[in-house]
């Protein structure tokens, strides 16, 4: 499917608050609301837009977060994965070329429990190695 730059100002607008009324968005891209809504209904139903999501307050999220850095044995990453799924503290996992295999990201409700998932993970049939960095603080955060 093709993007113009119509469609990227109107993602870029969504981005800032996807509940901006269609008026609204019209209003902001000078175009037709009828326009505008064509244009969303395209970028749902050809999966440009996936979803509307609730961004909730940083006071809101675990106040504990931690990147886990995994280097795992040849072959074993659907088992890793599949262990992975299974721990609700675990948020998001990304492959990775280089030295390590994996990137974990996870959040926890007090450092306690945060070791603890680390100790499982580390224990995972598979997992050679991993390296922890806790997170101390967001200085730039463009993920919307």
């Amino acid at each position: 499917m093709q993007i113009d730059e119509t469609d990227r100002s109107l993602i870029t607008l969504l981005q800032e608050n996807a509940r901006m009324p269609v008026t609204k968005l019209a209003k902001r891209l000078n175009l037709a609301r009828t326009t505008v809504q064509a244009r969303l209904d395209r970028l749902e139903h050809s999966k440009v837009i996936q979803g509307y999501a609730v961004r909730l307050n940083e006071n809101m999220r675990a106040p504990i977060r931690a990147t886990v850095l995994l280097a795992i044995e040849p072959r074993s990453a659907p088992t890793v994965l599949a262990r992975l799924e299974t721990h609700l503290n675990v948020m998001a996992v990304y492959t990775t070329s280089g030295r390590f295999d994996m990137i974990v990201e996870l959040e926890a409700q007090s450092t306690e429990e945060l070791d603890t998932t680390l100790d499982q993970i580390g224990e995972a049939k598979g997992v050679k190695s991993s390296e922890s960095l806790i997170h101390l603080s967001t200085r730039i955060n463009r993920r919307r």
